[in-house]
């Protein structure tokens, strides 16, 4: 009896420029914690401490390689990498060791650079939740993790400054060789949230899951309350609900209104008395925003216990939590209670998939019947690269689907999520789970069905 095939061969990623990158070494995509990787729907981005390549395993497009402008002084590096897909447009956003959000273009144009807080990136989300009979309002978001703190990037308002770029680029109205100074200031500073979530220990992963509401002593306000979730060496979870309002107190406020007023006035005597001729640099010194509040919810310590790894499933209701003792945790963000627990599972990475479990709807033509969001069931993949297999589980209680051998050197990857502004409802396209192996080059993706 022939074995059964779970996954599907997309295209082969081995070519000369990986060598830089560690290629040809085995395990050299995983053996190295500097190495990152970001998949698009036909694009692989790996970047090191300094370069970053993307592939084409589909098109056959040719290879690009970014060099981002990094300061040797303070010996930054990449440290985070995501894709930004907006309708038409694609661009790279890369996190540094000294807390710059990068973007680059496809061509190499760095778009804009914006400081975020001092600090080392961790790692940028980006994710979405549709208007639906479930949720009552929409968000779409680029959220940047630092140890201890979150930052959040609203998506309308990055696509808005990259159409502008786009659109001034295909126009031929500036530049392409302006100054490195001026190319992350074409547009100003982008508008974003910055909270302090370091109260309960500094964290390595963290996630906001969603809007919730305001607490019941609280008054009514137009402003928004975000759910996040953190995990750390300090405390495996814990949760914070962030509040748009700075909400100062009333000593604060009176310091925030009578020391830039008297800053300014010192300034302006100051010029008075000196006439200085001396002209003002080119630019300044960017302003580090103030945090917005943060409150704590729930906290878990579990010494000596410590979190790892966190995944979202699409609405943001549950998340994936690896910890140091080999264990994957279900949290049910909304109640914030660990609904399942597996064990035996170290260094092992999750990703949330949807998959056509049911087999009636599984075999029906597509001809007839055009499958919806409905159709799927969302389930869970967990690499276990000791035990070598991914493992596939049915969400929330259900059993194993699937256990698919793997080779030493894999990895799972999943594309990122894609904002459509488009009013048209095209499609559903499910959530997938993609496997490369490292040595082999090898890039397949996880059937949507049982076989």
């Amino acid at each position: 009896m022939a074995p059964r095939n779970h996954t599907t061969d997309l295209g082969c990623i081995a070519c000369d420029d990986l060598t830089e990158f560690g290629a040809g070494k085995e395990g050299w995509l995983v053996d190295n914690p500097t190495l990152l990787t970001a998949l698009d729907t036909h694009s692989l981005a790996i970047a090191n401490r300094s370069v970053v390549l993307v592939l084409d395993w589909s098109h056959g497009s040719p290879r690009i390689k970014i060099l981002p402008d990094l300061s040797p002084i303070e010996a930054e590096h990449i440290s985070a990498i995501e894709w930004l897909v907006f309708d038409e447009i694609r661009v790279l956003a890369l996190g540094t060791s000294c807390g710059y959000l990068l973007i680059y273009s496809l061509q190499g144009d760095l778009i804009h650079k914006q400081i975020v807080n001092p600090g080392q990136i961790l790692k940028l989300r980006v994710r979405g939740t549709k208007r639906d009979l479930m949720l009552d309002a929409s968000s779409e978001e680029i959220c940047v993790i630092m140890p201890g703190v979150i930052a959040r990037f609203d998506g309308s308002d990055i696509q808005s400054m990259l159409q502008k770029w786009f659109e001034e680029t295909r126009s031929q109205f500036w530049d392409h060789k302006r100054n490195l100074e001026d190319a992350g200031s074409s547009y100003g500073r982008l508008p974003y949230q910055l909270w302090n979530v370091s109260k309960n220990g500094s964290c390595a992963d963290a996630a906001i899951t969603g809007i919730m509401p305001p607490p019941l002593m609280e008054l009514q306000s137009s402003q928004r309350y975000y759910c996040a979730v953190t995990i750390g060496d300090d405390a495996v979870i814990s949760a914070f609900r962030l509040s748009e309002d700075r909400s100062k107190s009333l000593v604060g406020a009176i310091l925030s209104k009578v020391v830039p007023a008297t800053f300014s006035t010192i300034a302006s005597f100051s010029k008075m008395i000196w006439r200085s001729e001396q002209k003002s640099p080119k630019k300044t010194e960017a302003k580090i925003q103030p945090f917005a509040r943060a409150s704590s919810l729930t906290c878990l310590k579990d010494h000596p216990r410590k979190g790892e790894k966190l995944t979202l499933s699409p609405s943001g209701t549950l998340a994936a939590i690896t910890d140091s003792l080999g264990r994957v945790l279900l949290l049910d963000t909304q109640a914030l209670v660990v609904v399942r627990l597996w064990k035996g599972y170290r260094e092992a990475s999750c990703l949330f998939l949807e998959m056509l479990v049911n087999k009636d709807i599984a075999s029906s033509s597509t001809s007839y019947h055009e499958r919806v969001k409905s159709d799927y069931c969302l389930c869970l993949a967990i690499h276990a690269p000791r035990k070598g297999i991914v493992e596939v589980w049915q969400m929330r209680t259900g059993p194993r689907l699937l256990a698919i051998p793997c080779a030493r050197g894999s990895k799972i990857l999943q594309p990122t999520y894609r904002f459509d502004s488009s009013s048209v409802s095209p499609s559903y396209v499910p959530l997938e789970v993609f496997l490369l192996n490292g040595d082999s080059g090898q890039l397949s993706v996880l059937n949507r069905f049982l076989s």
